[in-house]
């Protein structure tokens, strides 16, 4: 994924040093999360599987580890002024938590689509020290009223991935890597978002054990850094899929760009379905709690179980502030990948009893119905119904769809069709 036409734009690359001076910085801020061996994901992929738990951190996400270290650099005069940022999540929180320790004035511009869970962290983490602001349906709608807020007021803007002192502070995740480990280590892999944590991560790691290998993962509906890696230039997105929100970003930065073509060994895209697989097996298996952004980098092994059979393999775990609330959504969308939700519109035989033949002679002995629901409001068992089922193996499929047309269920298949089916369910 090195690409030798390296951008010029932005020669920054952090130092050992600047990474040192920043693991100085956050000493007592910060926690030393610990790195353990899964048993599970070793045995499973023949290999010993790290876990760097950055979802116990501090605010509960590495990003703590960056916006404290930028807000610690600012001189007295920008201290004074007070800071902005712009957030959906956890660099919201990470600044919060930094503004409510150093005693400074900040102005949190978040999506007014942000759960309400997320929204009261950061006021909880920031106390009397931070307003929160919400405004627009998207990201770059906060960020543009945060620009605008610091061209009126001349705060500072502080930037949740883009900026060598955020960089320097992500960085340190890498630093404690390596002190934590006797072994070599063979791969890393790193969840991307707009790229601040694998390059000050991947520069540190780098510099000290160049043979290790920096592997970057993004959600496969948000391929920001894939597609500008690919390229050789950064691009925007025109649409990203927002559901893995930590990690979902149109535009990665250009002082990220220009370190992840130096140090950046490959690059994964994870379907969102799979990374729900993963956060619900965490949670089953270890009792692990991450959003979808901290499932990144274990749901990414299966794409390397070959190549790291026998290694020593370290996956990040970036955050856990997941809303309950959305548990129902990632088991669905679970189910579906794996090919075990299906969704059908069935024309039920004008007949009585047809119901129940669909129950008694379609539904295979695991098959469950999840979902019925009438498509007319009158004269409703005339009309066509909307079946969910759940399915015991995925193998069962064709044989559920043969007895339906074997029973003369006429039923037209919703999940090969995403602008009736997002319609619809």
């Amino acid at each position: 994924m090195k690409n030798n036409n390296q951008s010029t734009q932005n020669p920054y690359s952090p130092k050992v040093e600047d990474i040192l001076a920043a693991k100085l910085t956050l000493n007592n801020i910060v926690e030393t999360t610990p790195i353990t061996k899964n048993r599970n994901l070793s045995a499973k992929y023949q290999a010993n599987i790290f876990l760097k738990r950055e979802d116990l951190q501090t605010v509960r996400s590495y990003k703590i580890r960056g916006a404290y270290n930028k807000i610690k650099s600012l001189s007295d005069e920008q201290i004074k002024a007070g800071i902005v940022c712009a957030s959906a999540g956890n660099h919201a929180q990470g600044v919060a938590y930094s503004c409510q320790m150093l005693g400074i004035d900040g102005i949190i511009y978040m999506p007014s689509t942000t759960p309400k869970q997320k929204v009261n962290q950061v006021k909880m983490f920031g106390q009397d020290k931070v307003k929160v602001v919400l405004i627009g349906d998207t990201y770059d709608d906060s960020y543009n009223a945060a620009m605008d807020e610091c061209t009126k007021t001349g705060k500072t803007f502080i930037h949740p991935f883009d900026d060598p002192k955020i960089i320097e502070g992500q960085g340190t995740v890498g630093l404690e890597i390596l002190e934590q480990t006797k072994e070599k280590i063979d791969y890393i892999f790193v969840p991307i978002g707009g790229g601040g944590l694998v390059a000050g991560l991947g520069s540190y790691i780098k510099h000290m054990s160049p043979d290790t290998k920096i592997i970057g993962v993004e959600p496969a509906g948000a391929p920001a850094m894939f597609e500008s890696l690919k390229t050789g230039e950064v691009i925007e997105l025109k649409e990203i899929d927002k559901f893995v929100d930590g990690a979902a970003v149109q535009k990665v930065g250009s002082y990220t760009f220009a370190i992840c073509q130096k140090i950046i060994d490959d690059m994964i895209l994870v379907p969102e379905g799979k990374i729900c697989t993963k956060i619900l097996e965490l949670y089953n298996f270890d009792a692990i709690v991450v959003e979808p952004a901290g499932a990144l980098s274990v749901a990414a092994l299966e794409f390397y179980a070959d190549k790291i059979k026998g290694k020593n393999v370290v996956c990040i775990l970036s955050g856990s502030n997941n809303d309950i609330t959305r548990m129902e959504d990632i088991k669905e969308r679970s189910l579906l990948y794996e090919g075990l939700k299906h969704y059908f519109i069935v024309r039920f035989p004008q007949r009585a009893g047809a119901l129940k033949d669909f129950v008694d002679q379609v539904l295979g002995p695991g098959d469950d119905i999840t979902h019925f629901e009438y498509r007319k409001k009158t004269s409703r068992e005339k009309g066509p119904a909307l079946v969910g089922i759940e399915l015991h193996k995925k193998e069962d499929f064709n044989g559920l769809t043969e007895r339906m047309k074997a029973n003369g269920f006429v039923v037209e298949y919703l999940n090969d069709n995403p602008d009736l089916f997002q319609y619809l369910i």
